[in-house]
């Protein structure tokens, strides 16, 4: 009697955004077998949480073996538990994702802050490799984070992207001021290009107009990537990492013309020895870092290494 080979297990990322919902089929290796993605619904949380659920369902329906789900979601996690306490830019606060997940799907469920999740894909599979200490920063809608410290992913808030870059500068989503996140992230570029085209402007004619060459759209990008950097500075100077990468999707659609001018900026704003030696890369997974992040914390809850 032949034995029949037992397929491996995949689970399910989720990648919660500002503006969109991305699902992916994702194996141990961080492939994404197949994806999905669709609009965030901004209404009410009822309605976000109907979409998240028919987003996993649809994948769920495809037939393949599912063995796990993980989720990356831009908000602030009650520590022990995961439980969302609030999101900044979704209509989603006090809830548990986790237990409400597990409960309706009956598989291992676990949840990470995306800045995070997108921090483990790239430590473990991308620009981070065989770093001990990096630091991680995701451009889209709003700026996310993560930490590598001393070869471990550091589990708290690391709410990198609401550093205070300008003092009293332009309001941020969470009510604070001149926060990294009002000065670099898509929304950002969204304010400049309306600046500069009017209503027709936003981060994609911006950057579309940088990279043909138009020389006010070039500086208005470099002016983000100077708080960039001036945060990247800063984080030199607190961490000390082996590299900074920098990913999500408004960040790798901008590529060099927002990275060449934050290193100069990070350069000008860390102290030695960490102005010399320090490293701003793109992120290798790109705008896919999420997404897999949310799948190795997947793989961490069907291992019974998380909650």
């Amino acid at each position: 009697m032949v034995a029949r080979a037992v397929e491996a297990p995949l689970v399910i990322g989720v990648d919660v955004g500002g503006t969109k919902i991305r699902v992916g089929l994702i194996d141990r290796e961080g492939n994404v077998l197949e994806a999905r993605e669709e609009s965030s619904p901004d209404a009410s949380q009822a309605e976000f949480l109907a979409a998240l659920d028919a987003s996993v369902e649809e994948l769920l329906s495809t037939g393949r073996r599912v063995a796990a789900i993980g989720f990356g979601v831009p908000s602030n996690l009650e520590r022990g538990t995961g439980r969302v306490l609030r999101a900044t830019n979704l209509p989603l606060a006090d809830v548990d994702l986790v237990a409400r997940a597990r409960e309706r799907f009956g598989v291992p469920v676990a949840i990470e802050n995306d800045g995070n999740a997108a921090t483990l894909a790239e430590w473990t599979l991308g620009a981070g490799r065989g770093s001990q200490t990096m630091v991680m920063l995701t451009l889209g809608t709003g700026v996310g984070g993560g930490l590598v410290l001393d070869g471990k992913l550091y589990r708290g808030w690391a709410e990198l992207g609401h550093v205070v870059v300008q003092e009293n500068g332009p309001v941020c989503g969470c009510g604070g001021r001149g926060h990294l996140e009002v000065l670099a992230a898509g929304t950002a570029a969204d304010r400049v290009a309306g600046e500069l085209y009017g209503e027709a402007g936003d981060s994609h004619l911006l950057l579309e107009r940088a990279h043909a060459g138009e020389q006010a759209a070039v500086e208005a990008v470099a002016r983000l990537g100077a708080s960039l950097g001036a945060a990247v500075g800063s984080f030199a100077n607190m961490f000390d990492p082996d590299v900074t990468v920098v990913g999500g999707g408004f960040g790798a659609a901008a590529g060099e013309l927002v990275l060449s001018p934050a290193r100069e900026a990070a350069r000008r704003e860390a102290m030695p020895p960490a102005d010399e030696k320090l490293r701003l890369v793109a992120a290798e997974l790109g705008a896919e870092a999420g997404l897999v992040g949310a799948g190795l914390v997947a793989f961490e809850a069907l291992d019974g290494r998380r909650r």
